[in-house]
This record gives C-alpha cells, structure tokens and sequence, in this order.
C-alpha cells in the first residue's frame, strides 16, 4: 500500500474505529498509527482523530514531528 494517494475525503476513511486502520497525514506524508497504544480507536489524548491532516496542529504538540518517523508511510496527502 505504500505511495497510496489520499485525498482529504479518502483518509478520513482511516478512522481507526470499528476495525478500521488509523492513519493520519502530516508534511504531505501518510502515517499508518494502528499499532500505537496512544492512538487507540482512532483517539489521541481526545484532541486528535485518526483520518486527519495533523500538519498545523502539530505546532501545538507537546512533541515534535519526528515522533511519527516510527510509524509505518503508507503513502501521501494529495490536497
């Protein structure tokens, strides 16, 4: 599946609820965040949603970006 093309409408297909895989886009990259405990049911410390563009929130993360380089790109956010 990896250099699979989303749109906005696709990814949020990628919820992470009712079996479905989590995925979230950042920098044009689509991460695939299934396996993350702190991503359970597509839920992120009840800010963030699995199926989002996660680029301007991320400002706003007590983290930086580089935390998503240990998830699996499955491919990219063409919109």
């Amino acid at each position: 599946m990896e250099g699979q093309e989303f749109t906005t409408k696709s990814l949020a297909e990628f919820d992470g609820k009712n079996g479905r895989p989590a995925y979230v886009a950042y920098g044009g990259k689509v991460y695939d965040v299934t396996a993350s405990d702190s991503w359970a049911d597509g839920e992120h410390e009840g800010e963030h949603y699995a199926g989002a563009d996660l680029t301007e929130d991320m400002d706003f993360a007590p983290h930086l970006p580089d935390e998503l380089d240990n998830f699996p790109v499955v491919g990219t956010l063409s919109d």
